[in-house]
């Protein structure tokens, strides 16, 4: 094999692991922090000049890093007054993109994950990227067998990463916390930590496909590619390669209505058929994370975020709809508390119920309409400040660990329902799923189905 001169810069760039590059990488975050923690500290004291330029950086630095500190940015920008306006419709921007590494990088990669002779496991083997994401990029090839497959290969070092990204999130959510306690967010970051762990382990998000085609075995309109089993490690994931178009490509074409309601009402499904008779949740439902079939049903790619919840929690988001569409503030508390709600004053409970309110607003509505009838595209960010207003009035409230993704799934689904101009009734869907809900069903369904799919115990819970 011949050598060029990028070639040579690429190796370089590479070796950039280790303590040397543990502490570049260092040196690089903890100046972004810095200055987050400087422009944030100035907000709060009223500066407000150039605060438009100086959230368009911090997105571009940020979005630049292969870490989770964009990922625990984008969570931060979707709970009401964790960060300032501007920098919260920034970040709320920034996607899971990064540029790909080159073919030295891969094929080290490989040879450490199926040895030397790697490429004998592929009749061909893609030297371009299709994808790159924050810890790791999708290469395409074709087993001995004829199958079409992705692999994905996680970057070098991610472990050091992720720590020493938290660290530094840590630091900025502590000063956060300091200047605005209202909404405190110590669980939060345990959570988004364990979450982050366990999408390094690409053995882990194998064993969560597995859990997701057993789900939705009987989805017609929803395809879970299943992973090679032989062909995947810690750090390696390859699953069947499926055929489909992103959905910003599909909305391009103007596609019928009776396309986009199928779109929305597949992915509902994909969302809520696990939740409401699994316990499970997939918290990453951005557009990067499943394409469209032809037909237009869905594929969905990415298990890396996935939560599993006791059923006594999904009991609470049930008795929480009834609660908010009877008008019955005991039964609310309850929920609440079932949720991991503590010490929650009545009043504070009443400012949660107008976020209630928003997010099960479609689902109380017993007709075919369009997630949001407002035509105002800031009607949501308005309630979450009005919501934050509250709390801080209230005296605050700590968000449960358990919350945080089912809150995320919500805002992300309804913001693709909302572009994808979808128009059901999503009052029947939701009953569909929670008419009959049993709590013990549900735990022995869980049980069954982990055990069958192989899933290890998700860190930091008791599920």
């Amino acid at each position: 094999m011949s050598w060029s001169v990028s070639d040579v810069a690429d190796e370089r760039n590479l070796d950039n692991t280790g303590l040397f590059g543990e502490f570049r990488r260092m040196v690089r975050t903890s100046g972004t922090v810095g200055g987050i923690a400087a422009r944030i500290a100035g907000h709060k004291m009223g500066f407000r000049s150039n605060q438009h330029i100086h959230a368009e950086d911090l997105k571009s630095v940020l979005g630049g890093l292969k870490g989770p500190l964009m990922k625990g940015a984008q969570l931060l920008s979707t709970i009401p007054g964790a960060l300032p306006e501007e920098y919260a419709k920034e970040l709320a921007q920034l996607q899971a993109n990064a540029p790909a590494m080159g073919w030295n990088f891969v094929r080290r990669r490989m040879s450490a994950e199926l040895g030397p002779n790697w490429e004998r496991n592929f009749r061909a083997f893609s030297r371009e990227a299709s994808a790159a994401a924050s810890l790791g990029q999708v290469h395409r090839a074709i087993l001995p067998d004829g199958r079409e497959v992705a692999c994905k290969l996680q970057y070098p070092d991610m472990r050091s990463t992720v720590e020493s990204d938290l660290k530094q999130f840590r630091m900025a959510v502590g000063l956060f916390y300091r200047l605005d306690s209202t909404i405190r967010q110590d669980d939060v970051l345990d959570e988004l930590q364990d979450r982050l762990y366990e999408e390094l382990d690409y053995q882990r998000e194998a064993a969560n496909m597995r859990l997701y085609r057993l789900m939705l075995g009987n989805e017609s309109d929803i395809t879970v590619p299943a992973p090679i089993d032989s062909l995947c490690t810690q750090r390696l994931l390859t699953m069947e390669w499926v055929h489909g178009r992103g959905i910003q490509k599909v909305l391009d074409t103007n596609p019928p209505q009776e396309a986009r309601d199928r779109m929305a009402r597949a992915l509902f499904r994909a969302w809520y058929v696990p939740l409401y008779r699994y316990g499970v949740i997939h918290g990453d439902p951005h557009m990067g994370n499943f394409t469209v079939r032809d037909d237009y049903g869905i594929n969905l790619l990415d298990f890396g975020a996935i939560r599993i919840f006791p059923s006594s929690f999904v009991q609470g988001i049930i008795d929480l709809h009834k609660a908010i569409e009877t008008d019955d503030e005991d039964l609310a508390y309850q929920a609440y508390q079932a949720w991991g709600f503590t010490n929650m004053s009545r009043d504070t409970m009443r400012v949660l119920n107008e976020w209630a309110r928003f997010i099960y607003g479609p689902l109380l509505d017993d007709r075919e309409r369009f997630i949001q009838e407002d035509n105002d595209p800031q009607y949501g960010r308005a309630v979450a400040e009005r919501v934050y207003a509250g709390l801080k009035r209230t005296g605050g409230v700590q968000p449960p660990r358990e919350f945080v993704l089912v809150d995320r799934s919500a805002v992300g689904l309804g913001s693709v329902f909302l572009r994808l101009g979808a128009k059901v009734n999503w009052h029947r869907l939701f009953q569909e799923m929670a008419a009959d809900f049993d709590e013990a069903r549900l735990a022995q369904r869980q049980a069954d189905a982990l055990r069958e799919a192989r899933v290890p115990p998700p860190l930091g819970t008791t599920a």
